[in-house]
């Protein structure tokens, strides 16, 4: 099973920060190792704190100053609308959504959410709504004129990304495109916003598998984690790259290709949901 953890934490790595969903992949790829059996959200999660942890590093300076602002504010060191000290608690609030919603609804998350009828559909819904939004959106507003209505927006658009398909970068990246962000903004505010309640959901998981074994030993489930941080850096680093030059046209047809070939697949019986 060592080869199965290694194949899954390289793809989990490749697709958590681009817009194609993380989970979806590891949800569908499940289906095609020896045993076709899905790796489990606990697997998901779990791993995502490696790609997480390439988020902490490549945001390093980013997020030693928005904590540091945060802190001197609080205190009443410098100004309290200070932008970083701002984007302190925006991510507080942000994250709220996920973590209420993913406690209120963790059995249908781990279960009904995760058929591949649902997941296709997302990936296809989804991918086309990123469309619409980076063809339309106005790309306009910087990080820096993000509000607290527009931090709760962005909070209940990861939220969606409890399902597998949706995508937490892609959902959260699309709310920030209709609501008028630039890409780089949007996607900037995305992983940052994801680090609280990744490292809390992985954790979380982390610490329920010691009882409740999962597909993967903790072991291979280390290794494929390890494998995920390594590979998350250089995607993060070609993604942010890329957005600043390029549309999420070549996402958005991926993700309707991938979801009407699962589709095809879930209706001839290829594959089960």
């Amino acid at each position: 099973m060592l080869l199965e953890a290694i194949i899954l934490g390289l793809v989990q790595g490749l697709t958590e920060f681009l817009p194609i969903s993380s989970s979806a992949h590891l949800r569908i790829l499940g289906e095609f190792l020896p045993g076709a059996q899905d790796p489990g959200a606990a697997f998901t999660a779990i791993t995502q704190i490696g790609t997480e942890a390439a988020v902490v590093v490549f945001f390093w300076r980013d997020i030693v100053r928005i904590i540091g602002h945060w802190f001197r504010a609080l205190f009443g060191r410098i100004p309290r609308n200070d932008p970083d000290a701002k984007l302190g608690w925006l991510i507080i609030i942000g994250s709220i959504p996920i973590v209420v919603l993913g406690i209120l609804f963790q059995d249908q998350i781990e279960t009904v959410l995760r058929s591949l009828w649902i997941t296709a559909g997302m990936l296809i819904f989804f991918g086309v709504l990123l469309g619409i939004a980076d063809h339309y959106g106005a790309k306009k507003r910087k990080l820096e004129d993000i509000t607290v209505g527009h931090g709760v927006i962005y909070g209940f658009a990861q939220a969606l990304a409890l399902i597998p398909g949706v995508s937490r970068s892609g959902g959260t990246i699309t709310a920030g495109l209709f609501m008028g962000y630039e890409r780089a903004a949007a996607a900037r505010y995305a992983f940052l916003l994801a680090i609280p309640a990744v490292f809390g959901s992985g954790f979380f998981q982390l610490f329920k598998s010691l009882d409740e074994p999962g597909v993967f030993t903790l072991g291979e489930t280390a290794v494929a984690t390890g494998v995920a941080f390594v590979v998350a850096l250089g995607v993060i680093a070609f993604f942010m790259n890329w957005i600043s030059k390029h549309s999420f046209l070549p996402f958005v047809v991926y993700r309707v290709a991938v979801g009407s070939t699962l589709l095809v697949l879930l209706s001839l019986g290829v594959i089960s949901a």
